[in-house]
């Protein structure tokens, strides 16, 4: 009797370390593809992309709930002191905010306590696929550096776009999701490079549903070089083509999809820095495409400047990983700037009755910040439709 009484106590014991043992052992999410189905139609009225309204299965369910358009716009903003390190702290009314130079009353304010919202969208291509153990230790920074109510996805992307793991809170799932991490099997798949295709897909399906509030961020790990939009040194390039190919997505239909659902996007790039492509090169040209004859003469590589231009579109920052050294560094970075973002709310007062860009300025009050300086998105988009 004592001897059953022992073998009971020790199976109970060992319950949770079998529980822990079967969670680590669970299958990993399907892998479900982003670009199978998807077909994109551009209006031609407005001139935007979306993806074609479904067949409409029941002939008798309800019709579809008319939303009055008042949106709240939210834009992160990080503050450095003079000597680079991240000011924390402030309030509201530290901050003036401003849409189309017209101030505008800031009625949500937010300081790093919402959980966060991140992407990481990992380039499969032979071309940035090196190290695969430098990945998976990066991935294991990150997931280590966020804060615990922070939620993480991951896409990867090839010549084709795949979610292989939805929003999660699950550190050790998010770990063994990239362990699992490799190249595409199919030789085919392997030689594309899809970049903005995947950053649209991802932004649409990860972003387009429910609404997601506080910091979002697409983390985009890649060497630039796309292969999907035919993107060149003419800014027309970047633009819908018309006619037969108005349907077909443009490097611009990628930035209103980050800017209109306020998704900051994080660059990294393998790719060496250009010597002229500088932190004040970068500030002067802050309101303008940086796409240009004068950045082609400077001989700086439009691939690297596209991605660039996402960024100065959306917000966030291109790293260069080469002259960081390690893939765990810039997540640590990442992950810090994201934890000391501020988020302001506004409702323009212009209303949404006028899609498009929009300019966005932040400045801070002057009392007690002379030598602190802040980044953050030049823009929104409205669109035309809610």
């Amino acid at each position: 009797m004592l001897l059953l009484r022992f073998v009971v106590f020790c199976f109970l014991a060992a319950l949770p370390a079998l529980h822990v043992v079967a969670q680590q052992k669970a299958k990993l999410p399907k892998p479900r593809r982003l670009d199978s189905g998807v077909v994109l139609r551009r209006d031609p009225a407005t001139g935007e992309l979306r993806r074609a309204t479904p067949p409409v299965a029941d002939a008798g369910a309800a019709p579809a709930t008319i939303r009055t358009r008042v949106a709240l716009v939210e834009v992160g903003c990080n503050v450095f002191a003079s000597d680079g390190a991240p000011v924390r702290g402030l309030t509201a009314a530290d901050f003036r905010l401003y849409e189309d130079g017209v101030e505008q009353r800031i009625v949500h304010f937010d300081a790093s306590t919402a959980a966060a919202s991140i992407v990481l969208v990992l380039d499969t291509s032979p071309s940035v696929f090196r190290d695969l153990d430098e990945i998976r230790d990066a991935a294991r920074t990150l997931s280590r550096s966020l804060a615990p109510q922070d939620e993480v996805a991951v896409v990867t992307f090839a010549a084709r776009t795949r979610l292989v793991l939805p929003f999660t809170r699950d550190r050790p799932l998010l770990e063994r999701t990239i362990a699992a991490y490799g190249l595409p099997s199919d030789p085919e798949e392997a030689r594309g490079s899809r970049i903005y295709e995947s950053v649209y897909l991802a932004a649409e399906d990860m972003f387009g549903g429910v609404p997601r509030t506080g910091r979002k961020a697409l983390v985009l790990l890649t060497d630039g070089q796309d292969t999907g939009l035919g993107l060149s040194w003419d800014p027309a390039s970047a633009q819908p083509k018309p006619g037969a190919f108005a349907d077909r997505l443009a490097f611009e239909d990628v930035a209103r999809a980050l800017a209109a659902r306020g998704v900051e996007l994080y660059a990294v790039t393998t790719q060496p820095r250009p010597v002229a492509f500088t932190e004040a090169w970068l500030a002067a040209h802050r309101s303008e495409m940086l796409v240009s004859s004068q950045s082609r003469e400077a001989g700086m590589p439009h691939y690297t400047l596209y991605l660039a231009e996402l960024v100065r579109r959306a917000g966030g920052q291109l790293f260069f990983l080469r002259e960081i050294g390690a893939l765990g560094d810039v997540y640590r970075r990442i992950a810090e700037s994201l934890g000391a973002q501020y988020i302001l709310g506004f409702y323009p007062s212009a209303g949404l009755a006028r899609p498009g860009w929009r300019s966005l300025r932040v400045e801070l009050t002057s009392e007690g910040h002379t030598g602190a300086h802040l980044t953050h998105r030049v823009a929104y988009y409205v669109s035309a439709s809610p």
